[in-house]
């Protein structure tokens, strides 16, 4: 196969970036669906917002003799989320499209669920479910993704790492618990009301 000459027109990639300068980042050379991408990109912010959520709670929520240091593992989590979350919105509004916020629906768009457990090793498989869940649903939007949007699919690849990154983690508390025995379950006085 023969290797491809890089030939560019300099002229009409100037002339075509003056023809439509309100879509901003959005240029001829994006050939990806747009709509579809930020689709796309609204439910990986809802799953981000929920895992937020629910990392949150289980870090107020965490107790028993371990608790201290998994709830900071828990603490931690929800902050890189978070972070996901913010780069997820940017790369909407680059795409001329509105990050959703909005609460209602919240779980309907998100990939994960938003379940709380009922002690620390619930927490915490809780948790791996929901990156395990993040890690297949972001590898099919990076694949789909392909070459048509590189920028998107490169953020979505750095997101991808990090769930993994956090898959492990929460894999490697649930092993060390699992030897120490500890299921620590929630005080009552901090559960739901009526419960207890």
């Amino acid at each position: 196969m023969a290797a491809k000459p890089f030939v560019t027109d300099i002229e009409t990639i100037r002339r075509r970036a003056r023809e439509h300068i309100d879509q901003g980042a959005i240029t001829a050379g994006y050939s990806a669906d747009r709509k579809t991408v930020v689709k796309l990109l609204n439910e990986a912010l809802a799953t981000e917002i929920v895992c937020v959520l629910r990392y949150k709670y289980h870090y107020y929520m965490a107790k028993g003799i371990h608790a201290k240091s998994v709830a900071a593992e828990f603490l931690e989590h929800a902050n890189e989320e978070q972070g996901h979350a913010d780069q997820i919105a940017q790369r909407i509004t680059q795409l001329d499209g509105a990050p959703n916020f909005s609460p209602e629906g919240l779980l309907s768009r998100s990939h994960a669920d938003y379940v709380e457990g009922d002690d620390l090793v619930d927490m915490i498989k809780e948790d791996l479910v929901a990156e395990r869940i993040a890690i297949d649903s972001y590898r099919e939007i990076i694949d789909y993704l392909g070459a048509s949007d590189p920028t998107t699919r490169r953020m979505m690849e750095e997101i991808l790492a990090m769930e993994e990154e956090h898959a492990e983690d929460l894999a490697t508390l649930l092993e060390e618990l699992g030897k120490k025995g500890e299921p620590a379950k929630p005080g009552p006085d901090r559960r739901k009301p009526g419960k207890g």
